[in-house]
C-alpha cells in the first residue's frame, strides 16, 4: 500500500509549476509538519524521548533523508522520471554493499553480480543523456540512491529504535537547506493543492506504510514490492504527461528491474529454506 500511495509522487513534482528548490522547501515542511504531529499525537509526553532515544545515529539518518529528498526532486526536474526511478531502484544493492564494508554483514555472489549488471545498466542509461541536458538529473538520482543506502545502513544498524522521528527531522533538515534559495510565495493557483496534497498526505502516508513493511517482510520480500514505484511512477507520468522513456531508459530499466527480480526470487528460496 505504501508503495502504491508513493507511485504518483514523481508525476506531483512534475506536475507543479515551480522550480527544485521551492518543491523540496514545501515537500520537506509539510512532511516534517505532519511526521512530528502524529509523534507527538501517538505518544504524548513520550514524545520527547522519542526523538532522544534516536541518537546521533538518528540525526545522520535525518541529514541523509534531507539530503535524499533533495537530490530526487532534483533529479526528477533535470531527467525523465523513468531515468530517475529506475537509478534510484539501485538503492538496496548500495544498501547492501555498504552493509558489508561499514557493518561487516556478508554478501552474497548473487548480490554482487547483480550490483555489477545494475551498474552497466545505470551506465548505459547515461549514454542516452549525454548531449540530451539529463546528465545532471541522472548524477542526481545515484546520489539519493547512495544517500538513501547510507541511511538504510545505519537503520539496519539501530534496528531497535524506531528512525520515524529522523524521517520528520531529515524532512525538516531538507526545507531549511534550501530556504535561502527557495521562492516559497511563487506557486498559485492548483499548484497549491497538489504541494499540499504531497507533503500532507502522499509522503507521511507512503513512508509511515513502507517503514512498517520490513518489520514484516523479508528484504528480499520488500525489495519487490518497492519495484512497483520503478514501473508505475513512470506509467503515471507517461499516461498523463505523455513523457516518454527514451531507449536506453527502457532498455536500461528492462536490465535493472529484471536483475532486481531475480535476485529476490533467489533470496525469497534461500529465506525459504531457512
Amino acid at each position: 500500500m505504501g508503495v502504491l500511495v508513493l507511485s504518483p509522487d514523481s508525476l506531483m513534482i512534475r506536475a507543479v509549476d515551480a522550480d527544485a528548490w521551492t518543491l523540496v522547501f514545501w515537500r520537506g515542511l509539510l512532511m516534517c509538519l505532519v511526521l512530528t504531529t502524529v509523534t507527538l499525537l501517538r505518544l504524548g509526553k513520550g514524545a520527547a524521548a522519542e526523538f532522544r532515544s534516536i541518537g546521533l545515529r538518528g540525526l545522520a539518518v535525518g541529514v541523509l533523508f534531507g539530503g535524499q529528498l533533495i537530490l530526487f526532486v532534483t533529479s526528477v526536474s533535470h531527467t525523465s522520471v523513468a531515468n530517475t526511478l529506475v537509478i534510484f531502484a539501485t538503492a538496496p544493492l548500495f544498501a547492501a554493499v555498504f552493509s558489508r564494508i561499514f557493518l561487516g554483514e556478508p554478501v552474497q555472489r548473487r548480490v554482487w553480480i547483480a550490483a555489477i549488471v545494475c551498474l552497466g545498466a545505470v551506465s548505459f542509461i547515461f549514454v542516452g543523456s549525454v548531449g540530451a541536458g539529463r546528465l545532471g538529473g541522472d548524477l542526481a538520482a545515484v546520489g539519493a540512491a547512495i544517500t538513501m543506502a547510507l541511511g538504510l545502513t545505519i537503520m539496519r544498524h539501530s534496528r531497535a529504535v524506531s528512525m520515524v522521528p529522523a524521517w520528520g527531522l531529515g524532512a525538516g533538515f531538507a526545507a531549511a537547506g534550501v530556504f535561502a534559495v527557495a521562492d516559497p510565495l511563487s506557486v498559485g493557483g492548483s499548484d497549491w493543492l497538489i504541494l499540499f496534497g504531497s507533503g500532507l498526505l502522499i509522503l507521511p502516508i507512503a513512508f509511515g506504510l513502507i517503514a512498517h513493511g520490513p518489520r514484516r517482510l523479508s528484504a528480499p520480500e520488500t525489495g519487490l514490492l518497492m519495484l512497483l514505484e520503478t514501473i508505475l511512477g513512470p506509467l503515471w507520468v507517461w499516461w498523463f504527461l505523455e513523457e516518454q522513456p527514451n531507449t536506453e531508459a527502457l532498455i536500461g530499466g528492462v536490465i535493472v528491474i529484471g536483475v532486481l527480480v531475480a535476485n529476490s526470487m533467489l533470496g525469497l528460496r534461500e529465506t525459504s529454506r531457512v
